[in-house]
């Protein structure tokens, strides 16, 4: 080792845990050769450990997997190497001539979960003063917007995690519903064997026996699609059996009653033959959940991902009011986030009805206020547009440009071949992205940007804690900041000032655009976030923070929670002759997302090579597949061929796929694009399909 060497304490690229890390590097590295991932046990969230995605992190920094230079396409259809000056330019060009010939609504903007607060803020800036388009939205959407509904509905303010993880262990009871930590989250594996150590109880509800449904004391498999059913049975006994907390119900709540009248229509038997669970399950859930005097009940994509998401987590939000496990020590609902970013990533801009501080973008005063930071009219900003899937789905008609930041739609997005199909028919499309990713490969312009390494910047993780990546290496001489490439673009449509390069500089302006929102920043700074392991929003004020929302009172005007009464609806689309069995879909513990950046990673590759489909031996028997051998999986959008992984692990009726792969394993080929009213979330976890073995 030599003394040279330069260790930066900084922060994991993938997964909302942002768990912490030091990078060790040589004078002068700029490709990730020779770089290091160390154990960074001071930072409280993960103490030390990481999963194999971040211990092989430095691996996509190398210049023989990542984009070092702008590519723009040719007449002749091909993608060669053009200068900074030509791609920005043509970028410039390409969005500005749309704007001039459509109007500025048909110029769109595309942002992801993984870019930092200061980016999703210059994003989000970019589209309404330098574009001037309502046309902005991001592949966050997908992951948490109906539990980010459920809690602006009944707590009046959306924070995946309303107490610190460090609060998990010493919980009574906890329910985790369509959630696999094990394999999405490992570091967070430990919050639930500590649980079990210090003698509390977990209750996993998954049709699937995953790695994480094995640690429970209790795991209920329900039909995919179901779990707004199981909520509402498991309430439904609550009253029944006496269990509700009156005082904390009188005290804090409103809207008891008329949530209480639909869970009772949801009698025990009926959620039984709906869901699959038996009844005395139910029972001994219940049970569990109300013995101890402290318990959280935490969601994930599961319940989430579905045409009816919000009502779903408003479901078990409220059973936790119900029982008093809310405001309270100990106590919660909560939302597991999965991206890296996609807690702070729709605080501050890049969702399509959302300005920064998480102000709605209806509101006038929010509006003036936000203007204000900005320097232009609020009349000048545009007001709500499209959300992610409606966005994709209207590109080539309404929206014929789009700008394309930190996504890989053609494999992530639903009826991912639709979608793919409405790419290529755009105008022009501009990609800024770490790798040529499957949607890159289709851009007019693509531009390389830094890497989490290369570049210093806020992220805030699923507990609400702003944390700060700082930059430990050189990015190569080819490569740009994404906030220096909105501010070359922003200069080329006549935008001179207000897109800063530095991201401190950002930060402030953000502290300042936040200030008086939902989601207040204005009290923390750079120095604060290093000196204090991350700083938790709101933070109104330089000395404050706020680990623990909602023990004196919830964010509504009164500040009680509010019971919202859902009742049970069916998927958007059920088995039938003809599709009868159900596909749900999900991550691998080696692979991320749509795997743009992990699939380039030797080891991770090797450990999870290519897709599959999960089957139950019964089915297997029935239809005649073999394990190991091609399986095909066809639902009313597309077909998907992978090799058979047959299992006892997965119920009988369902099959399960990872998405993570292009081609025909793409699992997004088949998923449905049917949207929750409120949150406008894909049902991406329940789908009718069929499977034959490919001869």
């Amino acid at each position: 080792m030599h003394t040279s060497d330069s260790v930066t304490a900084t922060h994991c690229p993938y997964c909302a845990l942002q768990c912490g890390m030091n990078l060790r590097s040589a004078p002068g590295v700029v490709d990730g050769t020779g770089v290091t991932v160390e154990e960074r046990p001071d930072f409280p969230v993960n103490r030390g450990a990481l999963c194999g995605k971040g211990r092989t992190a430095p691996a996509v920094l190398s210049s023989r997997v990542r984009l070092t230079g702008p590519l723009v396409r040719t007449h002749a259809g091909r993608l060669e190497p053009a200068t900074w000056e030509e791609a920005l330019d043509a970028v410039a060009e390409g969005l500005a001539r749309t704007g001039r010939a459509h109007g500025p609504d048909a110029v769109g903007v595309f942002g992801g979960g993984g870019l930092t607060n200061e980016k999703a803020y210059a994003l989000g800036k970019f589209a309404r003063v330098a574009l001037r388009t309502s046309q902005i939205d991001y592949n966050g959407r997908f992951c948490m917007s109906s539990a980010a509904a459920a809690h602006q509905r009944a707590f009046g303010l959306d924070r995946g995690l309303p107490f610190p993880l460090e609060d998990i262990p010493r919980t009574g009871c906890v329910i985790l519903v369509g959630s696999n930590l094990a394999e999405t989250m490992p570091p967070a594996l430990r919050y639930l064997t500590e649980l079990k150590a210090n003698g509390g109880t977990l209750i996993v509800i998954d049709p699937r026996r995953t790695r994480t449904a094995e640690q429970a004391d209790l795991h209920l498999a329900p039909r995919p699609g179901t779990d707004l059913a199981l909520a509402l049975g498991m309430l439904h006994l609550v009253v029944a059996e006496g269990r509700t907390d009156e005082e904390f119900i009188a005290s804090r709540t409103t809207g008891w009653e008329e949530a209480r009248a639909a869970a009772m229509a949801h009698w025990p038997e009926l959620v039984e033959r709906v869901t699959g669970v038996p009844v005395p399950k139910l029972r001994e859930a219940v049970a569990m959940f109300c013995a101890p005097s402290s318990a959280m009940v935490l969601t994930a994509r599961g319940p989430e991902q579905q045409s009816k998401g919000t009502d779903t987590v408003g479901a078990w939000i409220n059973l936790c009011l119900a029982t008093g496990r809310a405001g309270r020590p100990l106590s919660g609902y909560g939302c597991l986030t999965g991206q890296g970013n996609g807690q702070g990533g729709r605080e501050h801009g890049q969702k399509a009805d959302q300005l920064p501080g998480y102000r709605k973008l209806t509101d006038p005063v929010a509006r003036a206020h936000v203007a204000g930071v900005w320097g232009v009219a609020p009349a000048d900003l545009p007001g709500p547009g499209r959300s992610a899937y409606e966005l994709l789905d209207a590109l080539g008609t309404d929206v014929r440009a789009l700008l394309l930041m930190g996504s890989n739609p053609v494999v992530s997005a639903p009826h991912a071949s639709h979608i793919e199909d409405r790419i290529r028919s755009l105008d022009f499309l501009a990609v800024a992205d770490v790798v040529l990713s499957e949607t890159a490969a289709l851009a007019d312009v693509v531009l390389p940007v830094t890497q989490w390494a290369e570049e210093t910047g806020t992220t805030t993780n699923l507990e609400g804690r702003v944390l700060l990546r700082r930059r430990a290496l050189t990015p190569p001489p080819g490569v740009r900041t994404d906030l220096e490439v909105l501010h070359g673009l922003a200069g080329r449509l006549g935008v001179e000032k207000g897109f800063p390069t530095a991201p401190e500089e950002v930060f402030e302006e953000l502290r300042r655009a936040s200030a008086g929102g939902p989601a207040d920043y204005s009290g923390i700074t750079y120095a604060r976030i290093e000196a204090e392991q991350g700083v938790f929003w709101p933070c109104p004020e330089e000395s404050q923070g706020t680990p623990r929302l909602f023990l004196d009172r919830f964010a509504t005007e009164d500040g009680r929670a509010r019971f919202v009464p859902v009742v049970h609806r069916g998927a958007a689309e059920v088995p039938d002759a003809e599709y009868p069995l159900l596909l749900t879909t999900g991550r691998v513990v080696a692979q991320y997302q749509s795997g743009a950046q992990t699939r380039r990673v030797e080891e991770l590759n090797e450990a999870a090579p290519g897709p599959f489909v999960e089957l139950h031996p019964r089915l297997a028997a029935r239809i005649g597949a073999v394990d190991g051998s091609p399986l095909a999986v066809i639902s009313r959008r597309g077909r998907a061929v992978a090799p058979a992984r047959i299992t006892d692990a997965i119920r009988a009726d369902t099959v399960f796929m990872p998405f993570h792969w292009p081609g025909e394993g793409r699992a997004n080929s088949l998923t449905n694009p049917a949207l929750d009213p409120v949150s406008r979330m894909p049902e991406f976890k329940v789908c009718a399909v069929r499977v034959e073995p490919v001869t």
